[in-house]
């Protein structure tokens, strides 16, 4: 599989940035930035290569891809990082990369992703916490008259909040500010945890909080002067802006602000780069630590732990099995048998579905209702007490039972997760997302056709908790589930309700369910499986 990275924005320029409020990277040092903003040393800087460009924070519209000259990194997921218990294995690496504005840090950061060779890298940009601007200070912008380089043009609480959440391997919102405009769009973009995450801004040192949260700290030297042209390039190429508008603002803004907020917090930094990107030396240097504290950070998906952990245990109470009427073993029968060709197979199948999301209903919360009946009388009846339903299908397998949500669950919102095997790491990942708007309100009915040892329904289930949807208002429905995925689900998500048709006791050393029913997939669609399709039932999920 190739390399994938997330990014939390896009393109390599931007408008101004931003300083923050002084900080020191260790407790025992909280007042020493302090006293090194009122103290302006001079440093030697020498020039970079790498210019940036950006009007917007984050791309909204382009394709989740970093191409870089070697390959396209895919940016699309991130790996479960979490054991039999729901809890995460290990905090993110977080680097931090500071310097002044267009110094080159976007390009060292890319350069830094393209040669990790990392599975998942969140890249943060600073310029998508800028403040909304009020009317006021809108006019005083579009006259060069705005201090964008002010700690107060700055969300600190926001930004501090979203990379203390990533580092912990937490989705998160991230605003999209649109440099035009002065404001945050509508659309704020969800960006998932990852192995490692690079932040950068001109204050990513001059926070207290800030620096607590970053594993390792670079500075990128450049010269003032190699870093106005650049400024000037932007803005006039860009932005449409007059020069003697720029070196106004230069002079009265971003030159101060460098001198007084950036600058000092060198001294802060665990490596300094001069040259930026084109520092190759440096770049190694930081390479190579980030790959060995990712080695001793190294974060496994173990199996085998799922597969012991509750060996001789009673099933939980939160699973609820469909009564095994002679209909329904008739059914089961039916779909089980290998001789069964593919009409009786999803014929059967489909009535299984419906029975199962019929069973599964009876769990909602119901409040009384009086209705008035065509005759005049009063019926005492029930209604759903909530806002709305919303059913979630694991891919593959898992959308064969759309069409039994929709017949049953009149008006129902569908979404999708598509959850592959990374083979070299063995790990379930997240492909791809396509979740209904204010999911967190709703009750999701989360479906796939099979379970077995749980590890794609346990990264499922942490996908919807990570978007904000209460555990106890998720269910999960599949047609045939062994004891080993029904355990490992209720351990790590007690709160789940789990309902399926019928529950076996094994799973043979390819992760087969045992009786089992065979590929659901390939014997629903009837295809052969892809190799790294990760289906609960197949055996391939490792």
């Amino acid at each position: 599989m190739s390399c994938h990275a997330m990014l939390a924005e896009s393109g390599d320029g931007k408008p101004e940035d931003v300083p923050g409020d002084g900080g020191t990277h260790a407790d025992s040092r909280d007042g020493a930035l302090d006293a090194l903003l009122t103290h302006v040393p001079r440093c030697p800087l020498t020039p970079s290569l790498s210019p940036r460009k950006r009007t917007t924070s984050q791309s909204k519209t382009e394709p989740p891809l970093l191409r870089t000259n070697k390959r396209t990194i895919y940016t699309a997921g991130r790996p479960p990082w979490y054991n039999v218990t729901g809890t995460t294995f290990k905090e993110a690496f977080v680097i931090g990369l500071c310097g002044g504005s267009a110094s080159g840090k976007t390009t060292v950061a890319n350069k830094i992703i393209e040669a990790l060779d990392v599975p998942w890298v969140v890249l943060l940009s600073m310029d998508s916490f800028y403040k909304v601007l009020n009317k006021e200070e809108q006019e005083l912008a579009a006259k060069n008259e705005y201090n964008f380089d002010h700690p107060d043009a700055f969300d600190f609480e926001l930004l501090i909040s979203v990379l203390r959440k990533l580092k912990k391997g937490k989705s998160v919102k991230v605003p999209v500010y649109d440099f035009t405009s002065h404001c945050r769009r509508k659309e704020w973009k969800t960006v998932y945890g990852a192995n490692v995450v690079i932040f950068e801004g001109i204050l990513a040192f001059a926070n207290k909080e800030l620096l607590k949260l970053l594993d390792m700290k670079v500075f990128v030297d450049t010269d003032s002067d190699i870093r106005l042209i650049r400024r000037l390039k932007r803005d006039i190429s860009q932005r449409g802006r007059d020069v003697s508008g720029i070196i106004k603002q230069y002079n009265k803004f971003v030159k101060p602000a460098f001198e007084q907020y950036i600058e000092p917090t060198v001294q802060v930094a665990d490596i300094v780069v001069p040259r930026g990107g084109e520092n190759f030396v440096a770049l190694d240097l930081i390479v190579q630590h980030v790959h060995s504290q990712l080695e001793k950070r190294k974060l496994r998906w173990d199996i085998s732990a799922l597969a012991s952990a509750h060996q001789g245990q009673p099933l939980p109470r939160t699973l609820s099995v469909l009564e095994a009427s002679p209909q329904v073993r008739g059914m089961h029968t039916i779909i089980r048998n290998k001789e069964t060709n593919r009409d009786e197979f999803i014929f059967y199948s489909k009535r299984l579905m419906r029975l199962l999301i019929e069973h599964a209903l009876s769990f909602l919360p119901l409040e009384p209702v009086s209705v008035e009946t065509p005759q005049g009388g009063v019926y005492e009846g029930k209604r759903l007490s909530g806002k709305r339903i919303t059913g979630v299908s694991i891919l593959r397998a898992g959308e064969t039972m759309e069409q039994a949500l929709m017949a049953v669950c009149k008006d129902i919102r569908l979404g999708k997760i598509l959850i592959q095997t990374n083979h070299d790491t063995g790990e379930p990942e997240l492909h791809y997302l396509r979740l209904p708007k204010d999911i967190s309100e709703d009750y999701v009915i989360l479906v796939d056709s099979t379970v077995s040892t749980g590890a794609a329904a346990l990264m499922a289930v942490r996908v919807l908790l990570d978007h904000d949807v209460p555990e106890d208002k998720i269910f999960l429905l599949s047609l045939l589930m062994a004891e080993m995925g029904v355990h490992s689900v209720a351990y790590a998500f007690p709160k789940v309700r789990i309902i399926t048709t019928a529950v076996d006791k094994e799973v043979n050393d390819q992760f087969h369910i045992i009786p089992g029913i065979g590929n659901f997939g390939d014997r629903f669609f009837g295809t052969d499986a892809p190799s790294d399709w990760c289906e609960s039932d197949d055996g391939l999920i490792f």
